[in-house]
């Protein structure tokens, strides 16, 4: 895997919304608009923009290589970034380490001297598959476009904790806080970016300053970030400022109440479940269902597959809706457990309409499920009905 992904890394890789109703073809793609200034270095022809904070890959912008290059990479975030001049002394940014033995700060170029990894993972938005809910839940109507798979270099977490004498007893999380300019007047709880997730993830997880093989950009995070492979991306904290191991998960309201799987209509509250492990997943990424139509005869099906915290063991493609399956072949390198699967099935498509799905199957038997599980807040949405496109074969 290190070879792989060293290997990719050195390689430089530096719409509309799809329909909801999947008995009509989605509309062709939007034109693009200008990006923000502080991601337009970003292709805008690869993007759909949804706000400033909220900006999704098309579908057909995924390509069948398994890094999704950074300038076609998603984008959310819940506060503004902070100030670009973060990223001029990217060495300089300190982070404080706490719930260890000997707690101390460590600026980033004394970290770099702790050790350093690399892995691939598929960076997921918790929501990534709102749009497709009928309930329309409040928040970005995503579609397949929040995700990536995106290779991170840095230091352990239990190489940190090691340098410090290791975790104190009683500690049951790791809690990391983000370093965004907060507004005044708030409580600064009821804003912050701050998410616990087991101390299990120990075994993986990274304070982060690369990303496919150079620094983290400020949009992405930089120039320091939690990684926490198989959790969704608020998980994985940006520019963190705090990393502590801690007895309880934090009271931030982000945490508290905040990513929470909540019955429809309902409000999330600390005795739900927090939105943390993805679920094995997959969706087609091409034919897209975007422009003309397809010429009969034979097609390349192509998409990603991921298990969340296992690995992806096999993926089935489906031409009639679900009624019939096909198997599907890996393509490309198998980068890791956390990481996605590009997948390609050759199928004939005879004229009229056809109804395109992929379902997943992890290391551990889990299925791809047929359909979502409701909540209020349209997270974890890995349905392969919801997931489905219709294609018109002239």
């Amino acid at each position: 895997m290190a070879g792989s992904a060293a290997a990719l890394a050195g390689m430089g890789l530096g719409a509309a919304r799809d329909a909801v109703a999947q008995a009509a073809p989605p509309a062709a793609p939007a034109a693009a608009r200008p990006l923000p200034a502080y991601v337009a270095w970003k292709d805008p022809a690869a993007l759909i923009q949804h706000s400033g904070t909220t900006i999704e890959t098309r579908r057909s912008a995924f390509g069948t290589s398994p890094i999704t290059p950074v300038d076609r990479l998603y984008i959310r975030n819940n506060l503004p970034a902070p100030d670009a001049s973060i990223v001029a002394d990217r060495d300089a940014w300190t982070v404080a380490i706490e719930g260890v033995k000997s707690p101390r700060s460590f600026s980033l170029a004394e970290l770099k001297g702790l050790g350093v990894e690399t892995v691939a993972m598929v960076l997921q938005c918790s929501g990534n598959g709102r749009g497709y809910f009928p309930s329309k839940p409040s928040g970005t109507p995503w579609t397949v476009g929040a995700a990536g798979c995106v290779l991170w270099s840095g230091v352990p977490l239990r190489s940190v904790a090691a340098a410090l004498g290791g975790v104190a007893e009683g500690m049951r999380f790791v809690t990391g806080t983000g370093g965004e300019k907060l507004p005044e007047g708030v409580d600064p709880k009821s804003v912050i970016v701050e998410r616990s997730v087991p101390l299990s993830v120990m075994g993986d997880a990274l304070l982060a300053w690369e990303m496919n093989g150079a620094p983290i950009p400020l949009a992405h995070g930089g120039p320091l970030r939690l990684v926490v492979p198989g959790y969704t991306g608020v998980n994985s904290v940006k520019y963190i400022k705090r990393l502590a191991f801690t007895a309880q998960e934090s009271d931030a309201r982000i945490m508290s109440h905040g990513y929470r799987i909540s019955p429809p209509g309902g409000k999330g509250d600390p005795s739900q479940p927090s939105v943390q492990e993805m679920a094995v997943k997959s969706w087609i990424n091409s034919p897209s269902g975007e422009g003309a139509a397809l010429k009969a005869g034979p097609v390349q099906i192509t998409g990603v597959a991921f298990g969340g915290v296992h690995a992806v063991f096999a993926v089935e493609v489906s031409v009639d809706g679900g009624s019939s399956w096909l198997p599907a072949r890996f393509v490309g390198p198998d980068l890791g457990r956390y990481a996605w699967r590009n997948f390609a099935v050759e199928a004939r498509l005879a004229p009229g309409t056809h109804k395109l799905v992929s379902r997943a199957t992890d290391s551990t038997g889990q299925v791809q499920p047929k359909d979502r599980q409701e909540n209020a807040g349209g997270y974890n949405n890995n349905s392969w009905a919801d997931h489905a496109l219709t294609v018109v074969v002239a």
